[in-house]
């Protein structure tokens, strides 16, 4: 049984800790030709992903070069990123003028997307999530790319079913499913077209000490918040985990594009979480509404069967979370919307 850390005590122990590569990461890099660019690196994964690989590469003893493109947010925010070793480039990736201007490499991995806000601006949620695509796959059509998508592209499931699996028929709720299922079409017309290599990763959900759902029930629990039980059950991973999987992804890129849920194992319950969240902080969390039988699950059973299962058990997370809230660390303010049954972000 593996010693973990007893809190993270702050964002730089936690950032070296979401970034630290495995050492089938290291030997993968090791393997690979080519240089690597991130796009959309600003996000929420962005930064630890990138970090991750320039960290494996050094382990390695080879040296790549790495571009971080986004229309980063401020000055100090693309500093940041280019203090870790990543040449950025500033641009709207919806200007095809731009796109065409960004230097070719052989791999590269996709992470713009748009959710949340999305229902109020449904022309742009097309714009970023199914037109875009169209213009990546184009430009890097000699690439390998690896393209975050979303679990959100299934229908809701039973939780005796055991989560949903690659060979399931996508049935996306609401326009920014349907939207993510047209980044995926996309995608793997590119992929058809032009014998483009690419790996489709339907993640459900990332989680940190700063977001993601556990955050989300956690926060709720600390603030005597209700909790809605309508979506009672869901999957995690930890990000750690995530970047290790997306990175080595590349060696598994395929034409036509090759499909991976990326979730943890277990399907957790919201009430019992909330209840772990509840004793850690001794409070009695408050629930509203009743787990409904159907809730948004995936099957993560094909990636395991090629990288191994999730280093990090949640159990640890929850730990982690309870302690970092506790002690009124930073959070991203991003709430996952992780409720909602809908398709309605």
């Amino acid at each position: 049984m593996m010693d973990y850390l007893e809190k993270i005590v702050n964002e730089e122990q936690l950032e070296d800790l979401l970034s630290k590569p495995s050492a089938e990461a290291v030997e993968m890099f090791a393997r690979i030709d080519g240089d690597i660019m991130f796009l959309g690196v600003a996000g929420k994964i962005g930064p630890s992903l990138a970090r991750t690989a320039i960290r494996a590469c050094d382990e390695a003893g080879v040296s790549k070069k790495f571009y971080g493109v986004s229309l980063f947010e401020s000055d100090e925010q693309q500093k940041k990123i280019e203090s870790l070793g990543i040449e950025t480039i500033h641009g709207d990736l919806l200007n095809t003028e731009f796109i065409n201007s960004l230097p070719e490499v052989k791999n590269v991995f996709f992470l713009a997307g748009m959710k949340f806000g999305s229902l109020d601006n449904l022309s742009l949620t097309w714009a970023v999530n199914s037109y875009l695509p169209a213009l990546v796959v184009g430009k890097f059509k000699n690439s390998k790319i690896v393209a975050f998508s979303t679990g959100c592209v299934y229908q809701l499931v039973s939780v005796e079913s055991g989560g949903s699996l690659e060979t399931d028929s996508p049935e996306p709720v609401g326009e920014y499913a349907q939207s993510c299922l047209g980044r995926e079409r996309m995608f793997e017309f590119g992929s058809i077209q032009n014998k483009t290599q690419v790996a489709l990763i339907r993640l459900n959900y990332s989680v940190e000490l700063r977001y993601g759902v556990l955050v989300d029930i956690a926060t709720k629990v600390k603030n005597n918040q209700e909790i809605d039980l309508a979506m009672g059950y869901f999957n995690v991973i930890w990000q750690a985990d995530v970047n290790d999987v997306v990175l080595r992804s590349l060696e598994h890129c395929e034409s036509p594009a090759k499909l991976l849920n990326i979730t943890g194992p277990e399907i957790l319950s919201v009430h019992q979480v909330a209840d772990d969240f509840g004793k850690l902080f001794g409070i009695k969390p408050k629930f509203i509404n009743e787990e409904t039988k159907t809730a948004l699950l995936s099957n993560s059973d094909l990636a395991y069967s090629i990288f191994g299962r999730p280093k990090m058990p949640i159990s640890q997370v929850i730990k982690w979370i309870a302690s970092w809230i506790s002690d009124d660390k930073k959070l991203l303010g991003k709430p996952t919307h992780y409720e909602v049954r809908d398709g309605k972000y």
